[in-house]
């Protein structure tokens, strides 16, 4: 079993200046559907941590800029 993960999943190493998108997860039901925004973004990578956090600015240049 771990060999059929391992063979699927993709390391992703960010670095600082990189442009990523945020993953919408969505909690309440919206009233556009399966129409919804599934991505948020685009960011810019400020800050990489062990263990894979990152910390995000929007394309403004505010920090922490969470959707």
């Amino acid at each position: 079993m771990a060999r059929a993960f391992n063979k699927k999943v993709r390391p992703r190493e960010f670095s600082p200046g990189d442009l990523v998108l945020w993953k919408v997860l969505h909690i309440a039901p919206d009233s556009r559907g399966k129409f919804t925004y599934k991505y948020d973004g685009p960011f810019i990578v400020k800050e990489v941590f062990d263990g894979g956090a990152i910390i995000l600015n929007d394309m403004d240049g505010n920090e922490n800029a969470l959707p």
